[in-house]
């Protein structure tokens, strides 16, 4: 007897196959300059945008969603990136995240 998967109950994990796919997507394919974003750096953009469009404590929780998300996202590249290139971008990024959050605090 075989056991089928109901597709609905499949769902979440073709849905993140799919993601998972589409993150390794890069130009050019020999040296990746540039890639479909990874989570980290989709939540980085999204809190980004939502503490540009908010005030008082939203803005903050968002402004620190968005610094952390980058953060995470500059670490992986600096130590995990598939090339130079992209250590660097994320050595780069590590280093702004740092400016900007100490900005931020010190306001």
């Amino acid at each position: 007897m075989t056991t089928s998967r109901h597709p609905v109950l499949d769902a979440p994990g073709a849905a993140w196959r799919a993601f998972r796919r589409l993150t390794q997507l890069s130009f050019p394919r020999s040296y990746p300059i540039v890639q479909f974003p990874n989570a980290p750096l989709i939540l980085a953009f999204v809190s980004g945008l939502v503490a540009h469009q908010s005030h008082g404590r939203e803005h903050s929780a968002a402004q620190a969603v968005s610094y952390l998300s980058m953060a995470v996202w500059a670490y992986l590249e600096l130590f995990q990136g598939v090339n130079a290139f992209r250590r660097l971008l994320g050595l780069a990024y590590t280093v702004s995240t740092a400016v900007h959050l100490a900005s931020a605090l010190s306001h």
